[in-house]
């Protein structure tokens, strides 16, 4: 029987194109990668880093930016100002394209740097997505000894460009803006992004001074970041005075290009690094940006340390009789080291600019450390001998815990299947982590319609036999004497992230260990179904939090009504489909029931609305903010009962209809 989902039809009519602000405040996920705090913050870093790009070039050497008490952003330069007046050549005034063109700047067709030769602002898009994603945005420009100055809300110009004769000294632009509520979830951001942002940013422009402001209470906490060496300073402050190596600090500029057909481009490569038997972090930066996921430097420092590390352990003798090698974890845990890389030309993974994947960027890096590496060696055989020994006994305290956790692994869990020490759970076929998927279900019947729904090679299935604990108000001796929550733990494999003695027969909490790549709350779509589902939502996020933060735990959708015409159905997941389906059938004759419970639906149905990969509603659980998860949790399961109180006074009304009441 043919199936429909339900979808509005797709045609001709259907394509539309976002225009002016729209294309930011209706999709800012992707400017800023997201709606929410995140994407907020990005937005206070595009427009830090034109001002980042003008003292690089010479042009001013101190940059303030503000937090107002009203959420308002304020960034002031000191550079050369923001061309804003009449462009011939374009036939408008550049402050429309600064403003308000998407792809518009004075940093395109740069290769060689005649205006900016290494820049972070290179897309054209920070600017003026700021501006469009704002309440206001204001601009005051000193330039040409002319004052000139703009108004906008919400993505619109008020007031044209306004100019008046300029006699000050100070050149510069300051620009202040209001994130709006109407485009990011939240707009708060909290002085501890900014003190890291701005101290990141002294890191790599030596001696640039980044001064916050912070307005409390009407008066200004204002807060100096300097570094006059850039990251060799910054090394020798992360390292402290008990370093194993002095820091060192090489830089080089090469030329080359990512692919044959693709022009040459500039690349100045700088690091900084010491070797530490107390800490150990790795900080990249290109073009000022900091990559928190690497990328190209981080695949290049990589490389180029284990084959200098392995190839002087080699010619020195140093490895034992049929020794393994070197890996990169053994020399990461006592390295402390800083690349601060600039290109003319940048290829980010995505705009966010969290890291990059030149080819070419990764293959000149690794060139250099090697040699320089082995020079280094060659010239400080002392220091050399120092961080070899040092490798050689993480590598082996590495490899004695590894055997060590193995061996007591292998003695709690023997050759027993866990099949059949966990009561109902039923296993799929593939051992492969990748594909597993484990459905956590209500009840035996779910169990059944479940069973009989899956695909056995890849989906198990772990019953819930009556309400779990709330895990909130229960205590861990509760807690782990009860044995739906024991069992659960069991079939995920990890592990708990909590140190408490009753929790004697629990592994401490080990991702790798989890046996599935996708833990699935399936429960029916009425009042005690979605208890269950917060029921077990609030035991893994107190016992294994880490499930939820790296986005293992889903949430499956089941469809509220099942809706019949002739030999076609849909499933509406929620009223507002239901009501699209209906106007789409119009006066056509059909049947609709609300769905049934997941043990009385067919299986055909089950696997097409709940477990089929293809057709399925998957909700991945992932909060981006850990804190309000955990009060909302509290809040609702805990024992603040006069907030509970206050919640339901101000909300309950939205819920009267699902209330159980008679």
């Amino acid at each position: 029987m043919p199936k429909s989902t339900g979808k509005q039809q797709y045609g001709n009519d259907s394509i539309s194109a976002l225009k002016g602000a729209d294309r930011v405040r209706k999709r800012p996920g992707v400017i800023f990668g997201s709606d929410g705090l995140e994407g907020c913050e990005h937005a206070v870093f595009e427009i830090l880093s034109n001002a980042i790009d003008e003292a690089r070039e010479g042009h001013g050497d101190t940059i303030t930016i503000t937090r107002y008490e009203d959420k308002s952003i304020e960034v002031e330069d000191f550079g050369r100002g923001c061309p804003v007046d009449w462009n011939e050549k374009e036939q408008k005034f550049n402050w429309e394209l600064v403003f308000c063109e998407l792809y518009a700047g004075g940093k395109y067709n740069n290769l060689e740097g005649d205006n900016y030769e290494y820049s972070l602002g290179l897309n054209g898009l920070g600017t003026c997505a700021t501006q469009y994603a704002s309440e206001y945005f204001d601009a005051l420009i000193h330039r040409d000894g002319f004052e000139y100055s703009l108004h906008f809300e919400k993505g619109e110009n008020i007031g044209g460009l306004q100019k008046a004769p300029w006699s000050g000294k100070k050149t510069g632009s300051r620009f202040r803006w209001k994130p709006d509520l109407d485009v990011f979830t939240d707009i708060n951001i909290p002085v501890e992004f900014f003190l890291d942002v701005l101290k990141r940013q002294a890191v790599v422009n030596a001696g640039v001074t980044f001064r916050f402001r912070n307005q409390v209470n009407g008066k200004f906490e204002t807060t100096d970041f300097q570094y006059q060496n850039g990251i060799v300073d910054y090394v020798r402050e992360l390292s402290g005075e008990n370093a194993l190596t002095t820091p060192v600090f090489w830089q080089t500029e090469r030329r080359g290009r990512d692919r044959a057909d693709k022009p040459d481009y500039k690349v100045k490569l700088s690091v900084s690094f010491c070797f530490s038997n107390t800490v150990n972090i790795i900080e990249h930066y290109h073009n000022s940006s900091w990559l928190e996921h690497g990328g190209s430097p981080e695949k290049a420092m990589r490389s180029a340390f284990v084959s200098a590390i392995d190839a002087y352990l080699r010619q020195q003798g140093k490895y034992q009789k049929a020794e393994s090698k070197i890996t990169w974890n053994d020399i990461q845990d006592c390295l402390v080291f800083v690349s601060n890389n600039f290109s003319t030309q940048t290829s980010y993974e995505n705009q966010t600019k969290k890291a990059i994947n030149n080819k070419f960027v990764q293959e000149a890096m690794t060139d250099f450390l090697k040699s320089q590496m082995e020079v280094y060696f060659i010239e400080n055989p002392f220091d050399a001998g120092k961080i070899a020994e040092q490798v050689l006994i993480n590598k082996r305290s590495r490899e004695s815990a590894e055997k060590a956790r193995l061996n007591i692994k292998k003695k709690l869990s023997g050759n027993v299947d866990i099949s059949n020490r966990v009561q109902k759970f039923v296993d799929c076929r593939t051992k492969d982590t990748e594909r597993r998927e484990l459905y956590i279900v209500e009840g035996d019947s779910a169990l059944g319609s479940v069973k009989l729904s899956r695909d056995a090679e890849f989906q198990g299935i772990m019953p819930v036999r009556g309400k779990i604990l709330n895990c909130l108000k229960a205590d861990f001796g509760k807690i782990f004497k009860s044995e739906i929550i024991t069992d659960l733990l069991k079939v995920l494999g990890c592990g708990v992230e909590v140190h408490d003695k009753r929790a004697k027969d629990m592994a401490d909490f080990d991702l790798m260990n989890l046996r599935w790549n996708k833990v699935v709350i399936c429960t029916d779509a009425d009042v005690d179904g979605y208890q269950i589902r917060t029921l077990i939502l609030t035991m893994l996020y107190r016992l294994t939090p880490t499930l939820i933060q790296r986005g293992y735990v889903y949430i499956a959708e089941s469809p509220l009504y099942e809706i019949n015409y002739k030999e076609k159905t849909w499933f509406a997941y929620n009223e507002t489909e239901k009501t699209n389906i209906l106007d789409e059938l119009g006066d056509r004759k059909y049947t609709i029931q609300r769905s049934k419970g997941l043990g009385e639906n067919e299986p055909d149905m089950m696997w097409l609305t709940t477990m089929n990969p293809a057709t399925r509603r998957l909700i991945k659980v992932m909060p981006e903010d850990v804190e309000r998860t955990a009060q909302v949790f509290d809040l609702l399961l805990g024992d603040n009962l006069s907030g509970r109180k206050d919640h339901i006074a101000e909300n309950g009304y939205k819920y009267l209809e699902l209330a159980d009441i008679s």
